[in-house]
Order: C-alpha cells, then structure tokens, then sequence
C-alpha cells in the first residue's frame, strides 16, 4: 500500500471486513458462491448492498431491469461519474468476480465523498455507485444485460419478457426478489470499474495494476444439430441420425479451430449443451449449444469463423445429422479512451503502484459503458490466473491497493480531469 497511516489502515480493514461479510451471501461449501442474477441469493446480496448505501448516506435508486445505484450528489444538476461492477454470478464460482468491483466502487465513492465534505476535493461532477443487472449471462440471455440497457443497446420492456430455462421472465424474477424498480437512472459523465484479472499475467509479472486498453474480440453462436429420434436398441447403426454424435463433432472442431494458429490466439469453447430428449434408450434427435470464439486481433477471429463455417458444413455433408448456426453475435475490439488510460497510469504513479496496460480477454460491463462515455478499466492479480470457479482468488493487499487506485481514479473523474460536459 502507498500510504499506511492509522486512516488508510483502518479504511483496509473496513472495505476486507465488508467483502467478508458480503461473500457469505449464496457462499458454497467450497469457499465461492453461487448468485445467479435474480436469485434469492442475489436478492440477499442486494439488500445487503442497499443497507450499506443507507447506512453511508448514499440515495438508492433501482431502475426498471434491476440495475442498482447509490448516489451521491454533491453538485446539483450535475451528471455523475458512475463506478461499479456486479454482484451476480455464475454457477459455482468465485466471489471476487464482479462482487469485488461492485464494493471496491462503493468504498472508493464513500472515500470521494468524504475529500469533498472535507473541502480537500472541489467536485464537478457527482458520484455513484453501480450493481448492473446480469452480466454474467448464466440465468439470462445475453450477458451484459444490465449495463446494455442503459447505453441503450437493448429496450429495457424486452429485456424484462425473457426467460430463463425453466420459463421465468426477467420482469417475473426481479419482482420476486423486490428489485424490479421504476427509477431513472443517473446520466453519466463517465465511467470507472475495478475486476480481478480473471487471468495469470499481472501475477506472473508480479505487478499490483493493470490499465486495460481494449476488449478482445468474440463471436458468440447458437448452433443446433437435428438428427432424428429412434431406439437405441433396436436401430441399426446405418440407420441412425444421431444428433449427439454430430453434436460432438462439433465440439471437436471448436477445439481444433484453436490449433490452426500462434498458441492463445484463438479460444474457442462449447460452454452450453442441451440434448432433446434426455432420457435412455432414445437416440437424441436434437442437440443446441452455445459457442464462443474469441481473439485479440480481429482479422484472425474472421478467419476462425471461416474456418469453423467451413468445419460445420462438412459436417453436415456427410449427411447423418444436419447442422445450422442458428445466430452469430459479433462482439467488436473497440479502446478504451486514451484519456482514461493515461489518467489511471498517472494514479498508479504517483501512488507508487507497479502497473501495466493490458487487454482485457473477458467482458465486463465497462465494455459496453465505453460506446457513451471516457471509461477506465482496472485489473487486479488472480491467483493462477483462475476464475469462474470456486477456487478463484485475489490476495488481500492487492485487493486493498485496487480500492486505494480506484479512489484516486474516482476522485480526480469527479474532480472533471476527464469527461468534460460542455454547456452552450
């Protein structure tokens, strides 16, 4: 840590006895959690979240597809620089991924909004805290869904009509857990999120900050396989249509599309997999599955999605199964504003944190923030690079010396070092 006064110390200890606290809502048996966006879980994160806004003197506010905010205005009138992640997750993971940023933001806005009562920091702008809704996708389709709404990229009453796989409705699963809102949300001047790197290189280098200056870019598939049911037991074998055997081949050459180039180019993965109908003694006669393909250089994922084309058509020659990509969402590489990075850099400097710029291979919620407003992107070490699993892990004093970078950050954005807002 930059600065270890008794203050600085004791805000540590504040924001590490806070995560604990907040890490054991849905927490698993393994040390990770499991909070799926709009679960009863999630909703207990919630309430915790808004029990803090409240006790620290924050305004909540709950817009129509759940996206929490908790503001702070110290400058009427005044857009707001948003900082936040999110508190949902997936399946059996870790509870640093989004839940980190969501309370490293609220600490650091408290910490901005205690320099400003004490007259050491002159706002131009106000400051809120954000838990966007669903970002990471497992419940509901597509991820990103909070933060998509408000940039305007998906209608908020569409959003609130899709289901889940046992047929619930967002609208239906927000209102169970009471965090269906009617609230506007704030305009924002500009953006700032924390995240564990969710990968090996900050800790491999040993270096505290990463400043991300762009997202990789991914395509993302809805692929289905139709066979035709029949008896296992009693059809011959050159008379089947085995959607699961095309199926697998599928997976296979998602697999070995990542070969055709330079090792960590290309990821590609089969992370989804429904089989029709599930029950023994029937060959499967149809089999849909969620893949995604990613890469830090574009023209080589457009040549990974040539290749994987071309991989599916001979496979669907071949005549047993057919095969069709049913939908292909692009995900573009697009920077991050260079005004951003180059304010970050200068905070880790002058906060003698060793940092480095980097790409961000995942997405986050930033990703989509930075299509309206000057966005800054930090990472923090994972511990083996692990994450979306239980075992995920980001050390104490790398999370302290985040929520130290983050505050520095929010509190020179709030200051208007960028985002200026200009008025005829």
């Amino acid at each position: 840590m930059a600065d270890h006064s008794a203050e600085t110390v004791a805000e540590a200890l504040d924001f590490l006895a806070d995560f604990t606290t907040m890490s054991t809502f849905g927490a698993t048996a393994a040390g990770g959690v499991e909070r799926q966006a709009a679960t009863a879980e999630d909703g207990q994160t919630r309430r915790f979240l808004v029990d803090w806004f409240d006790r620290h003197g924050f305004t909540t506010k709950v817009d129509a597809v759940g996206n929490m905010y908790g503001l702070k205005e110290f400058v009427p009138g005044a857009p707001y620089v948003l900082v936040g992640s999110h508190l949902d997750s997936q399946p059996s993971a870790g509870r640093f991924d989004g839940a980190y940023g969501v309370l490293a933001g609220a600490h650091a806005a408290q910490r901005v909004a205690d320099r400003v009562d004490d007259g050491s920091l002159a706002p131009r702008y106000n400051v809120a805290a954000v838990n966007w809704f669903n970002e990471e996708g497992a419940r509901f389709t597509p991820s990103l869904m909070g933060s998509g709404v408000y940039i305007g990229k998906f209608d908020a009453d569409a959003t609130l009509e899709l289901t889940d796989h046992a047929g619930i409705t967002v609208r239906d699963a927000l209102s169970a857990i009471g965090f269906h809102g009617d609230d506007e949300p704030p305009t924002a001047v500009s953006y700032a999120e924390i995240h564990i790197e969710q990968g090996p290189v900050l800790e491999r280098e040993n270096t505290t900050i990463g400043i991300v200056t762009a997202n990789w870019t991914a395509r993302k598939y809805t692929i289905s396989v139709h066979g035709e049911q029949a008896h296992t037991g009693a059809t011959h074998m050159a008379h089947r249509h085995d959607a699961l055997v095309g199926a697998a081949r599928v997976v296979l050459a998602v697999r070995e599309l990542t070969s055709m180039f330079p090792a960590e180019l290309v990821l590609g993965s089969v992370a989804q997999f429904d089989v029709e109908p599930k029950v023994a003694g029937v060959v499967p006669a149809e089999v849909t599955m969620a893949v995604d393909v990613r890469s830090s250089d574009p023209d080589t994922l457009e040549k990974a999605h040539d290749e994987l084309c071309a991989a599916i058509d001979r496979i669907d020659s071949d005549g047993e199964v057919h095969v069709s990509i049913d939908s292909s969402a692009l995900r573009p590489s697009t920077s991050y504003q260079t005004e951003g990075i180059e304010l970050a850099e200068q905070v880790a400097r002058d906060l003698g944190l060793s940092h480095r710029r980097m790409l961000t291979m995942a997405g986050h919620d930033s990703v989509n923030l930075k299509d309206i407003v000057p966005t800054v992107m930090l990472f923090v070490p994972s511990v083996d690079g692990i994450s979306h699993n239980e075992r995920e892990f980001t050390r104490d004093d790398d999370l302290v010396a985040g929520v130290e970078m983050l505050t520095e950050t929010l509190a020179r954005m709030v200051r208007g070092d960028i985002g200026a807002v200009t008025t005829d």
